[in-house]
């Protein structure tokens, strides 16, 4: 029996060979697809192979490639370059291709070694280090304030945020946690063994306000075992249904839209988190515990290299040309 990937080859050549047809080019362009997406589970990383594939095959198919190599891919990265895509979305892409060649490989398209030489084409660079997003103290505070704790809803996104906030959660973290997954550790409460990234563990501090806003969910809501965040209907009832990642994202967002924020990602709450607990002179390796980052380096990316914005140092240069304009 022929395995997926020889079927999308199959299909490739005769794509090529009779002329490009539509039909030739979904019924191969459907096959890649899902020989690209063959054991990947996480749905993240499955949306943003499709999209590569999809932006990667009429690219293909204009300039008259007919084969896989080490060429095509360092083409791909010089227009996607050119074209003015960030260096993470580029990367992404050539993560996707990277697999498809190495599956083109299993199915005897390109040799092994043409695989490997594509592979060694470097990822796109940026230039100087991404600082992101990340709340003031103040945002961060009218953020937390603004769910009505007088609904269920409220409570519920109250307790969210309060996770994203001061936890530094990722969605995925968010969307799964229990209510056994919370405990009592030396006198105060914790999420031990927090799966994350990678299937690393770490423990979470949760702090007392927290958990309170917790308990004011969960007792409304008549939670007490199971997934702690549930669907919210329209007339305030709690749904047996827990929450996506994506309906975490839109709550987010429609509370940083009530404050005045306009482009806020749950994300940007965990650089918050970050930036806060630095600010309040936490110490950068417990950050690292917090965030569970395999490197101290990663977490300084989080805390944008530490540079002081508020009293930035070029502040004082304009303050000296005042001073010597005023001596005048």
């Amino acid at each position: 029996m022929s395995s997926p990937a020889a079927c999308a080859i199959a299909v490739w050549h005769a794509s090529i060979t009779t002329g490009n047809t539509s039909a030739d080019i979904e019924d191969r362009n459907q096959t890649l697809e899902r020989v690209l997406l063959n054991g990947v589970s996480n749905e993240h990383t499955r949306r943003a192979y499709s999209r590569a594939l999809e932006k990667f095959l009429p690219w293909y198919d204009a300039r008259g490639y007919t084969e896989l190599s080490r060429q095509v891919l360092f083409d791909y990265r010089t227009s996607s370059e050119s074209s003015g895509a960030a260096p993470s979305s580029t990367n992404v892409e050539l993560a996707a291709l990277r697999r498809l060649f190495r599956k083109a490989a299993e199915a005897g398209l390109i040799d092994w070694g043409k695989a490997e030489a594509a592979a060694g084409v470097d990822n796109s660079r940026s230039g100087g280090v991404r600082v992101g997003n990340w709340l003031t103290p103040e945002q961060a505070k009218d953020l937390l304030l603004a769910p009505d704790e007088n609904t269920r809803k409220g409570k519920r996104d109250g307790a969210l945020l309060g996770l994203l906030v001061c936890c530094a959660l990722r969605r995925a973290e968010l969307v799964s946690l229990e209510v056994d997954k919370i405990q009592m550790r030396d006198d105060r409460w914790v999420i031990p063994d927090l799966v994350g990234k990678r299937k690393k563990l770490r423990l979470v501090p949760v702090p007392g306000w927290v958990k309170d806003r917790l308990d004011l969910w969960t007792q409304a809501a008549k939670i007490t075992e199971g997934k702690i965040f549930r669907a919210v209907r329209k007339n305030d009832k709690v749904s047996g249904a827990s929450l996506s990642t994506t309906a975490v994202w839109k709550i987010v967002l429609h509370y940083a839209r009530e404050v005045g924020i306009e482009h806020l990602a749950p994300h940007d709450l965990r650089r918050t988190c970050a930036k806060l607990c630095r600010k309040s002179s936490g110490d950068l390796e417990q950050i690292q515990f917090l965030l569970g980052h395999s490197s101290i380096q990663t977490t300084e990316k989080y805390l944008g290299g530490e540079q002081d914005i508020v009293n930035a140092v070029n502040d004082r240069i304009f303050a000296r040309v005042k001073k010597f304009q005023s001596n005048e």
